[in-house]
């Protein structure tokens, strides 16, 4: 991007204001631990963009393709980027990013490098490129553009020599230097066999040079990063424990079995490695049309915005683009109910104008006061003694108002330092606890149940002294999550969501469920095969959750796992616990026993639930 001769005059000037506010003040802090880089503070501005899947696997209806495809299948009819900038920018994201070049080794460019690209499509009679129409569309909406790029390439003969290292850099060098600004880079760390039948050692540190020297300003996403990381689930969460540090060397590309890890960061760690959340909007990453009718709902992805934005990470929504080479009309619905829902959450914060106050302030001057935490500059903060581990903040609304859900965020260019906080809000001269957290971050957004109070205050446990630079209240609109269900080995049923204090109503002949149906008010028996539907709604039932069904086949009352070396961990195999994980080696059986004779049709298992890789079978008697 290319800066007029006064916008950069304006630029210097701002930069050094702020540089003489820092330098001028008293007594300033020292940084805690590992510090995020220039291009990490940019990176984490952000909170919420779009991840685009698109190539042959959306006209093979497919999600990994083998490299083999004709790009002759590559030919959508409508094409139009200027749709999917225009539907990222109407539904608040602040970027796209594009799956340049997936598994199969198809570029969406004319790459030089390969024989395997949109000059070989009959789309645009092989004179296209997407990442150009993206490029430009992009900057047209204000949007930030980024490119998924995999190493792993099912096409390229080259796949599993030294030859191919050099021939990935050439083309990624292609895709950064021509198409302007690009702010991410997302490798994939997925390694498997190219079309000679061999694998491929990455030259991952190569390819970061290649990024640093002709996008420097971009962060690179990867398992180990060296920017940002994978949260190691594709379900859209983080936890409440998401630190922004890490081990050094403790992450790679396509590392497997540290997910939880992943997913919670390194207490002390000594790199700055945040977390970017990704899911998808349908339960696929590419196009099907069979998925049509299974946009996410929109309380599920309130729930993935709360668990992304809300915990300390940034939130990468995947938009499958149709062989049309558009963005579906349902997933455009779901994201402007999602926008709208935001819109109403988040526009009014009530502690704005508020007086803050706290236990202690760094310095007399009050170059560090609570008031900075209300007043809208983010670069402004409180904090404390440097030896302070224990601190409260108090914010005083003025009147009664109501709230349910408040944003912090640490000051996290001089570190992360919070491990957890209460807050309490003042009802009828008594302090009330509404919530707990854990570590805080660039950014956290938690919520409670409404309460009406004039004042709140925030309790702080921390590494080092707080730096507190936002406080910030609000009355979001109610949201209602899915219910849940389990039934247990004794047939024992048990409903449940994340919402606060709602109701279930359930129904088990099939019909739907309403307030007149079945109240939940406790686990209860149900030891046949059947039906069971769910609906959550708010205390009084202004809102309500989708129905979600449940179809219960068999009951394991009377069902054992049989095994000679009394390995008690089995039953949790047929313990109706999702929580629960039994884990065997990779060539071992198990023998169930039903108890009594069953004509079988079919069967379903459940892996493990937090890991992208491993505790699915890949093949089975």
């Amino acid at each position: 991007m290319r800066l007029s001769y006064g916008s950069r005059i304006c630029f210097v000037f701002c930069f050094l204001i702020i540089g003489c506010w820092l330098f001028a003040q008293p007594n300033q802090p020292g940084a805690y631990g590992a510090t995020p880089s220039e291009r990490q503070l940019l990176w984490h501005q952000l909170q919420y963009y779009a991840f685009v899947h698109f190539g042959p696997n959306t006209f093979t209806d497919i999600e990994w393709g083998h490299g083999d495809e004709s790009p002759e299948v590559f030919n959508p009819t409508g094409l139009d980027c200027r749709q999917w900038a225009r539907v990222a920018k109407e539904a608040g994201m602040e970027g796209i990013i594009i799956t340049a070049k997936h598994h199969d080794g198809f570029c969406l460019w004319p790459s030089e490098y390969s024989t395997h690209t949109v000059r070989e499509s009959v789309w645009r009679d092989g004179k296209g490129d997407v990442l150009r129409d993206l490029s430009e569309a992009c900057r047209e909406y204000g949007l930030k553009f980024g490119v998924y790029v995999s190493p792993w390439d099912r096409n390229h003969p080259t796949y599993g020599t030294d030859q191919y290292n050099d021939v990935f850099k050439k083309m990624l060098t292609e895709v950064l230097t021509g198409y302007g600004e690009i702010y991410e880079v997302w490798f994939d760390g997925a390694n498997g066999e190219g079309p000679n039948g061999k694998k491929q050692v990455y030259d991952f540190p190569g390819f970061a040079e290649v990024v640093r020297k002709h996008q420097p300003n971009a962060v690179i996403f990867s398992d180990g990063g060296p920017d940002i990381r994978w949260i190691g689930n594709e379900n859209g969460y983080a936890d409440e424990v998401n630190w922004c540090t890490v081990r050094k060397g403790a992450f790679y590309p396509g590392i497997i079995g540290v997910n939880d890890q992943l997913q919670h960061g390194h207490e002390g760690g000594d790199s700055w490695l945040p977390a970017e959340v990704n899911t998808s909007i349908r339960p696929g990453w590419f196009y099907h049309k069979d998925e049509d009718d299974e946009v996410k709902s929109l309380n599920r992805l309130i729930d993935n915005w709360y668990h992304s934005v809300g915990m300390n990470g940034n939130f990468l929504l995947n938009l499958p683009v149709d062989p049309r080479g558009l963005v579906h009309e349902n997933d455009v619905k779901r994201l402007q109910e999602l926008k709208d829902y935001l819109d109403r959450a988040f526009s009014v914060d009530i502690a704005s104008g508020s007086t803050a106050s706290a236990s202690e302030v760094r310095d007399p001057e009050n170059s560090y006061s609570a008031g900075n935490v209300t007043d809208g500059n983010p670069e402004t903060y409180w904090t404390t003694p440097d030896d302070v581990r224990s601190s409260w903040l108090e914010i005083d609304l003025k009147g009664e108002e109501e709230v349910n859900a408040i944003l912090l965020r640490e000051y996290i260019a001089l570190g992360q330092r919070v491990k957890s906080c209460t807050v309490e809000a003042q009802v009828d001269d008594n302090w009330v606890e509404l919530t707990s957290s854990h570590t805080i971050g660039n950014r956290r957004i938690v919520k409670f149940k409404p309460t009406t109070t004039s004042k709140v205050r925030i309790h702080f446990t921390s590494n080092a002294s707080p730096i507190i630079s936002d406080v910030k209240l609000y009355r979001v609109p109610e949201m209602i999550a899915d219910p849940r269900l389990m039934r247990s080995k004794d047939g024992v049923v048990q409903i449940w969501s994340e919402s606060p204090d709602p109701e279930y109503y359930y129904t088990m002949d099939g019909s739907e469920p309403d307030r007149n149906s079945t109240l939940y008010e406790g686990p209860f028996t149900f030891s046949q095969s059947g039906t069971i539907k769910v609906r959550s709604y708010t205390e009084g039932g202004a809102r309500s959750s989708e129905v979600i069904t449940f179809d219960l086949d068999i009951p394991k009352t009377s069902w054992q796992v049989l095994d000679e070396t009394e390995d008690k961990n089995l039953d949790r195999i047929i313990d109706g616990d999702p929580g629960t994980v039994w884990y065997g080696r990779s060539d071992e059986g198990i023998v169930i026993d039903l108890g009594n004779t069953r004509a079988l049709t079919g069967f379903t298992y459940l892996p493990r639930q937090d890991l992208r890789k491993g505790g699915n079978v890949s093949r089975f008697d």
